[in-house]
């Protein structure tokens, strides 16, 4: 029987439906990053910046790289383009038996390193100082590992659903974790003991059930476009897609990994620093990520497969012209976002962790916010890099962006030992902060170069314009933002409605005047986005 070859979604008009599908993920990841930051709200409440809460983001450090690295990362991003390639020539039904051996590889080798993992932790602890810090995360590091599984193969179910343009559900999957750990927090501490060491081994449990939920998720959106979910052995190591995946993956994995290992760097560093310090750190990373991921990560997952689909026609000018109105679009959203972050660090960090009768005093609101100061700038650069990244792998170059990376991970860890050795204390976890904003400047900077060099993308003309613009407009938006938060906490006082109120009376004032001097100054950009928008929304 002759398969049948599915039509593109972006056959049908030049222009493809990117921020239609962007605004689909950008809501769905932001219910999603909603949940992240009242789970955080919810820990600060009960742990603070205690070591214990540290040690608790130090344990899940392990799994979570494992989800970048395999989950969303270098298997995602070798996979979606082999999976795009064999559903468009060779049906259904091929794509599926590929699925299903992908998955099946992934759970035999993870299974086996999740195994190794908890074996190891034992001698590790025996070979650690009885009062070492390093002591505190083992016992929940061996909880949660299996969740690397259970992302990872969560994950992948994702980029599948993605793949078949169901955005929505594979985007409010990660919610469930949020979910879970919010029921965790509110509905079942009250019930134990008042001992941190027993919530936050509860809190640990509660991860594991979570990773479960979120497969369990998928399957029926996976099942109603005809995918089974199940193992396959038969063939496993003789499908030559396979062996193409695990080829195009090994670059990927390699420069995944050395993202993540910044990443790692930067938490253990921090740890060893100030037993605060990953806290801190976690905390303003919640609130840099709400906008993040509402934009910048869901452009990248929309991309990829947009990219893919380019590619494989060798339609480059398509490719370079959608880079460049995703860029525009990103430029416009999020450099209000960093310059309000920027500007208002310690009220938001007030007003959204401060509760009353919990553990989050004075000194870790310091902490978080000088953290979410230095954090701030990096959201433009963050999702530049989340943008341009999709084209290699798109265009199945993950070569590249690996070589980019390993060079910028030697001036990040430069940039770490720096700061913790030379800033006085308070202020380490800030320098960390920074030196990966100013990595990952670097690095989206050298990507930019090369990708033009590839296929004339990103054009500048397209995109400096508009960036400087928008910078300029959102640092006088920060500045407005913070003088209308002044005069209305000196007005209204400092007690909990008060700051709710000067929160959102300055936001609203920012907001309302970026609106008004973009429209005054940059209206084409804004309106090449509202049209587009409205014109894909039709």
């Amino acid at each position: 029987m002759k398969p049948t070859k599915t039509e593109s979604p972006s056959s049908a008009s030049p222009h493809p439906p990117v921020l239609r599908s962007v605004s689909v993920v950008s809501a769905m990841t932001a219910v999603s990053r909603f949940g992240g930051l009242v789970r955080e709200m919810a820990m600060a409440y009960f742990f603070g910046t205690s070591p214990l809460k540290s040690a608790f983001d130090i344990a899940f450090l392990v799994p979570n790289l494992f989800r970048r690295l395999f989950g969303e990362g270098a298997l995602s991003s070798a996979f979606v383009p082999v999976f795009s390639e064999t559903l468009e020539k060779e049906g259904r039904g091929q794509a599926r038996l590929f699925a299903m051996r992908v998955i099946t590889l992934l759970t035999l080798v993870l299974g086996v390193i999740t195994l190794g993992g908890i074996l190891l932790s034992y001698p590790l602890a025996r070979v650690l100082p009885p009062d070492s810090a390093w002591q505190l995360p083992l016992p929940m590091l061996r909880i949660m590992l299996p969740y690397a599984l259970f992302i990872c193969v969560a994950a992948l179910v994702s980029g599948m659903l993605n793949t078949l343009g169901r955005f929505g559900v594979s985007s409010f999957t990660p919610f469930l974790l949020n979910a879970v750990s919010i029921l965790t927090l509110v509905g079942i501490f009250p019930f134990l003991d008042n001992d941190p060491g027993l919530r936050v081994i509860v809190l640990s449990w509660s991860v594991l059930v979570a990773g479960l939920a979120q497969i369990a998720f998928q399957l029926p959106a996976l099942r109603r476009h005809g995918f089974r979910f199940g193992l396959c052995w038969s063939g496993l190591f003789g499908d030559p897609r396979l062996r193409r995946v695990l080829i195009l993956m090994a670059p990927a994995a390699l420069g995944m990994g050395v993202i993540q290992i910044n990443v790692s760097v930067d938490k253990l560093l921090a740890y060893w620093a100030d037993a605060s310090a990953p806290a801190a750190l976690e905390y303003a990373e919640r609130i840099v990520y709400l906008p993040l991921g509402m934009f910048g990560t869901a452009f990248m997952t929309v991309l990829l497969p947009a990219f893919s689909r380019h590619a494989q026609r060798g339609d480059y000018p398509l490719m370079r012209q959608t880079l460049e109105r995703a860029m525009r679009n990103m430029t416009l959203i999020m450099a209000p976002c960093s310059a309000g972050l920027f500007a208002l660090a310690y009220p938001c960090i007030e007003v959204i962790y401060c509760i009353k009768g919990g553990t989050f005093d004075c000194d870790s609101a310091i902490l978080s916010a000088r953290a979410l100061a230095a954090y701030a700038p990096g959201l433009l650069v963050f999702s530049f890099q989340k943008a341009m990244t999709p084209a290699f792998y798109g265009m199945q170059d993950l070569k590249t962006p690996l070589r980019v990376s390993l060079h910028v991970l030697v001036l990040n860890i430069a940039l770490n030992i720096t700061s913790v050795i030379f800033l006085p204390p308070g202020w380490k976890h800030v320098g960390i902060a920074a030196s990966t904003v100013l990595s990952s400047a670097v690095n989206g900077l050298a990507l930019a170069i090369i990708l033009r060099r590839k296929i004339g993308a990103p054009c500048a003309s397209g995109v400096l314009g508009p960036l400087l613009k928008a910078i300029v407009f959102a640092t006088l938006m920060g500045a407005l933002a913070l003088a209308v938060h002044t005069l209305l906490t000196r007005w209204l006082g400092t007690h909990k409605l008060a700051q709710v109120i000067a929160m959102l009376g300055a936001v609203a004032t920012g907001a309302a005047f970026y609106g008004g001097i973009v429209y005054a100054f940059a209206r084409r950009e804004l309106l090449e986005m509202i049209h587009e928008f409205k014109a894909r929304r039709q």
